[in-house]
């Protein structure tokens, strides 16, 4: 159904009356995303059976994470439970924050012995990183989690 079909909503308007509103649409979700601020939290990871992972922030509270698959599949890797974290994202409400993707340079990072990380996974036989927990996707191995301290 195109806009000059007569049973749609749109066919009283023509392709360029549309084609602004479709453009206005675009640039208003745009700002919304946009306009939400960004945040760096620093916590424990919990990881509560049969709930989403959170983080332990030190005020007492339990913040719920969520965000892509990549990032779902670090906060779900049971070696990483406990761990000190520090993400970067936004609220999505009071208790409830949203990772950045894991393709942005800053969205997970751990910290151990005063140290900053980078958390990836290797698996030794094909030389192959990734950055979810899983098999690996040459030999079928499970991968190990590697740790790459950040360097100042």
């Amino acid at each position: 159904m195109d806009c000059g079909d007569p049973r749609s909503p749109f066919s009283d308007l023509k392709w360029g009356q549309m084609h602004w509103r479709i453009w206005l649409l675009l640039l208003a979700a745009a700002i919304v995303c946009w306009a939400a601020p960004q945040t760096t939290l620093r916590g424990k990871l919990t990881q509560p059976p049969g709930k989403k992972p959170a983080l332990a922030v030190p005020a007492g509270r339990l913040i719920a994470l969520d965000g892509d698959q990549e990032t779902a599949g670090v906060l779900n890797d049971q070696r990483l439970a406990g761990a000190d974290l520090e993400i970067t994202g936004h609220f999505t409400a009071p208790d409830q924050f949203l990772i950045d993707p894991f393709t942005s340079k800053d969205s997970v990072y751990l910290h151990k012995n005063e140290k900053k990380y980078t958390i990836s996974y290797w698996c030794p036989v094909c030389s192959i990183r990734t950055y979810t927990p899983g098999r690996c996707s040459c030999c079928q191995d499970d991968t190990h989690l590697d740790l790459q301290e950040v360097q100042p």
